[in-house]
């Protein structure tokens, strides 16, 4: 997620329901039991069950809906906290 995130910042995120446009979001991997993906909404389903997600530097092959197409909301995180690095 660089230029937004740096590898090895934290990040504090809350359960929400409701993804907006927009916003950066932690989800499973989908691939990768106990690993997270951090990437930004791009485009929610109508019924908000669903939403396309993409990383931030779209020059750098990343796991993303182009490859995934939708994923669920449900078990996703809306980040509201990114933790400088120098706090880590």
């Amino acid at each position: 997620m660089e230029p937004t995130l740096v590898a090895g910042q934290g990040l504090i995120a809350v359960a929400a329901p409701r993804p907006r446009v927009g916003e950066l979001r932690v989800l499973p991997h989908p691939f990768r039991p106990g690993s997270w993906l951090v990437k930004r909404v791009s485009e929610v389903s109508d019924d908000r069950r669903t939403m396309r997600v993409l990383s931030d530097n779209l020059d750098v092959e990343a796991l993303d809906s182009r490859d995934l197409g939708a994923l669920p909301v449900a078990g996703s995180y809306r980040v509201v906290v990114r933790v400088p690095l120098r706090w880590m």
